[in-house]
């Protein structure tokens, strides 16, 4: 008895090994869960990327439903969806913040300077270290942050029209009618 019990050790190890599988085939790369939903955005005092004797810090993201939108003028995805922001800019829904992640200044601000600036204020994280507070993956993330400051909703990935459309637009005006 015992012996043909041994038989089956194999077969019950695979099934396991497969029901992982499936399970981790099913779920989304881009839904990496945040610790920080709900929580407020850590705190940060970095440097204006247009003023270095002038800071940008956290609690600039209070009193106003704003994005976060982590970025860097080497980063392909990032490219990809400036234009978009661009358009959200332009239809004065929602303020954007950027932090400027890993790169060169002046490489920053050449392409900033012919691309156009959708961002309200600029934070220039030269060492990376805020974006790794906030818990960034890579670039570009884009986080939702309502009125008190409070982190609501994080997007890995290139914004597309359909993403803005269908994920954080609905995200920005719910808290925007909220109090």
């Amino acid at each position: 008895m015992k012996i043909k019990f041994m038989l089956f050790i194999p077969l019950i190890l695979f099934m396991i090994v497969c029901a992982f599988l499936w399970r981790g085939l099913s779920l989304n790369p881009r839904e990496i869960p945040s610790p920080f939903i709900n929580k407020p955005v850590p705190g940060f005092s970095l440097p204006e990327l247009y003023h270095s004797d002038r800071k940008f810090n956290s609690q600039e993201l209070q009193g106003h439903v704003s994005l976060l939108n982590i970025f860097a003028s080497w980063c392909i995805s990032c490219r990809v969806e400036h234009p978009v922001l661009m358009d959200i800019r332009s239809q004065k829904t929602v303020l954007i913040y950027g932090l400027d992640y890993k790169d060169s200044r002046d490489t920053v601000l050449k392409w900033l300077h012919k691309s156009g600036n959708p961002y309200q204020k600029i934070g220039f994280d030269e060492t990376g270290n805020t974006a790794i507070n906030l818990g960034v993956y890579g670039t570009p993330e884009t986080f939702v942050i309502d009125k008190q400051g409070i982190i609501k909703y994080k997007y890995i990935g290139p914004i597309t029209e359909d993403v803005w459309q269908s994920e954080l637009q609905p995200e920005v005006q719910k808290l925007a009618r909220e109090d």
